[in-house]
């Protein structure tokens, strides 16, 4: 994920604290991951570092600092350039689980139990997607049709997978019964 550009996009609205920039994370992405205060933190750091963004204030009132940081011009046009840029197709997600499929072939794990249980946790947050109501911004439903698009993808993916190992299952099975013959 782009952590660096959705702050430079979250700070596009007008200075903010790494607390703002975290709960506009969060409110853009309701059905997503939370954003970790340590990764805004980090985040803020580096851009300030690359002169993406700049301090503008920063207040000790009886508690922790806090930090006022707003975009600098180089930071406008890193954003307004990303926003620009087409995402090359990648695997995203899809990664781990794939990872997880080919260890369980190749380690003799029980391959069709973990995909039948990733497919049940893949159906269980489409329901939750879908019995929650998306929020009232604009956004809101645009990343909830993602989600539930790339969910049912994988879906698919997962169906197609189960077919094959059930197949090669098979198949060995004839091979073994032949060779036992």
């Amino acid at each position: 994920m782009a952590t660096a550009e959705l702050v430079l996009g979250l700070l596009s609205a007008g200075p903010a604290h790494g607390y703002d920039v975290k709960r506009g994370h969060d409110s853009w992405f309701p059905d997503g991951r939370p954003l970790a205060f340590g990764q805004v933190y980090t985040t803020l750091g580096r851009l300030e570092r690359d002169g993406l963004v700049e301090v503008v204030e920063k207040t000790s009132g009886g508690g922790p600092d806090r930090t006022v940081y707003a975009l600098t011009d180089k930071g406008r046009q890193h954003l307004a350039d990303w926003l620009v840029d087409p995402v090359p197709p990648a695997w995203g997600s899809a990664d781990e689980v794939l990872r997880k499929l080919v260890a369980a072939v190749r380690t003799g794990g029980d391959a069709a139990a973990f995909l039948a249980r990733q497919r049940a946790s893949h159906l269980r947050r489409i329901r939750e997607l879908q019995e929650t109501p998306a929020g009232q911004d604009p956004t809101s439903p645009m990343v909830r049709d993602y989600i539930v698009a790339h969910l049912d993808a994988d879906l698919r993916w997962l169906d197609g997978a189960l077919d094959r190992i059930a197949l090669d299952s098979t198949a060995l099975d004839r091979t073994a019964e032949q060779e036992n013959s």
